[in-house]
């Protein structure tokens, strides 16, 4: 099997015991068999957990926050559960690629994840395996998954256009610019409505930013062009948008009633929004250098090596095409949270350099968290970060060389156990 398809392979693994998880743990995900993605191997999405909840707490330096998590209780009761990002992990925001910090906080986020690949290792406090069939007070059951370590992470709108959504308004009902719009979430492809989506009431108010085409309009923008009544109720006859989605209390008593932060009335609204997403995370992108891991390396004489490695998936494609044959690589070891882990000034201080030899292409689509784009180059210094299995930052030498500020790298020589903050920070409600 070539080096492209052993990435797509995945399979079960049963860890041994580990500290922080229950006795018979062991016993209980033989039984289960429960998943575990494998080091150097992307999982399968449809083996992922999902859940949806609100962004409360962001880590971004380390990759991890935390999510109140809907279920089937009182939801301000439901307590912040950590998370961490997968090296791998695609994160999307307007319908483009994002890194955790451009998500506001409130943010309504859908989530697949999996059971912490080490739990040796993890960012976040591990759980128990079977922690999502557990009832948690008022807050219901599936509130603290022990699935934490994500794999894909989006907002509304992006899901929505992931899987062919819409969202269609059926009525608003308004006073003081305020107010509750009745709609229901569909498929674009069912014109007809044949299929029943349940209908959901969700709250708005003046701060609802309203996009059209290149327009930012206001909820009294709506009310002033005739479109929304000044007050009371009107039918929209299932007007299909797409929606910003957030949490706000509610005076009412109803605790899972969700909020309005952006309704996009058009395609032309959230292209643009896409847009001015995917350039800022390009900028980012190239600051920090692409994520990847190394798939093998070929020894040579002398500290000379030929190495290939494959880029992770989720980026805009001029980040790939910048990967060309004939350039130049600069190749440093990172941790699983992305860190630089080499070198004191900079991601260039210890990086290892030299010509890529070759940029291959996986047939098919690849896994979600792969590009399906492995890059060989060579090297005269192999440095300890860069071996099989092991996470790295690479950039073309076209890119910027900049200095990441110094929560962004781990120095040399740091280990899991020094991680600042330790998962510690993570209280335990």
């Amino acid at each position: 099997m070539g080096l492209l398809g052993s990435l797509l392979v995945c399979s079960f693994v049963a860890d041994e015991a580990v500290a922080n998880e229950e006795p018979g743990t062991k016993n209980q995900e033989q039984k289960n068999e429960v998943f575990r993605p494998e080091v150097g191997k992307f999982p399968p999405l449809e083996k992922a957990h999902s859940y949806r909840g609100e962004l409360v707490f962001v880590d971004h330096a380390n990759r991890r926050g935390s999510l109140r998590i809907q279920g089937a209780g009182t939801y301000f009761r439901n307590a912040p559960h950590p998370f961490a990002l997968l090296p791998y992990a695609v994160v999307r925001y307007h319908g483009a690629p994002a890194d955790l910090r451009d998500i506001p906080l409130g943010t309504v986020l859908h989530v697949r994840a999996f059971l912490p690949p080490d739990p040796k290792t993890s960012a976040v406090p591990v759980l128990p395996v079977d922690n999502k069939n557990k009832t948690a007070g008022y807050s219901g059951i599936g509130v603290a998954p022990a699935e934490n370590h994500v794999l894909l992470l989006e907002d509304e709108p992006s899901h929505c256009r992931r899987e062919g959504l819409v969202w269609k308004l059926k009525e608003v009902d308004l006073k003081n610019n305020e107010g509750m719009i009745a709609a229901t979430r569909e498929s674009k492809a069912d014109a007809d409505g044949t299929e029943k989506a349940p209908e959901e009431t969700l709250t708005f108010d003046s701060a609802t930013r309203v996009w059209r085409g290149r327009e930012r309009l206001t909820i009294a923008d709506l009310v002033a062009e005739g479109l929304w009544p000044a007050s009371g109720k009107k039918a929209l006859d299932g007007q299909a948008v797409q929606l910003g989605i957030t949490w706000k209390p509610t005076p009412d008593g109803i605790f899972t009633r969700f909020h309005i932060s952006d309704i996009w009335l058009d395609d032309t609204s959230l292209d643009r929004a896409a847009q001015l997403q995917t350039e800022t995370h390009k900028a980012f992108i190239r600051s920090r250098w692409m994520p990847a891991w190394i798939d093998a390396v070929e020894y040579g004489q002398f500290g000379r090596a030929t190495v290939t490695a494959t880029l992770f998936g989720g980026m805009d494609p001029t980040l790939y095409a910048d990967f060309q044959k004939g350039g130049q690589l600069l190749v440093n070891g990172a941790e699983n949270t992305l860190k630089h882990a080499g070198g004191a000034y900079g991601p260039a201080h210890m990086a290892s350099k030299g010509p890529i030899l070759d940029v291959l292409a996986a047939s098919g689509e690849p896994p979600l968290g792969s590009s399906g784009i492995q890059v060989r180059f060579e090297t005269d210094l192999i440095i300890e970060g860069i071996r099989p299995t092991r996470v790295v930052r690479v950039r073309p030498s076209g890119w910027p060389q900049v200095q990441v500020p110094r929560e962004e790298y781990i120095g040399d020589g740091s280990k899991a156990e020094s991680r600042f903050p330790t998962p510690a920070i993570f209280p335990d409600y």
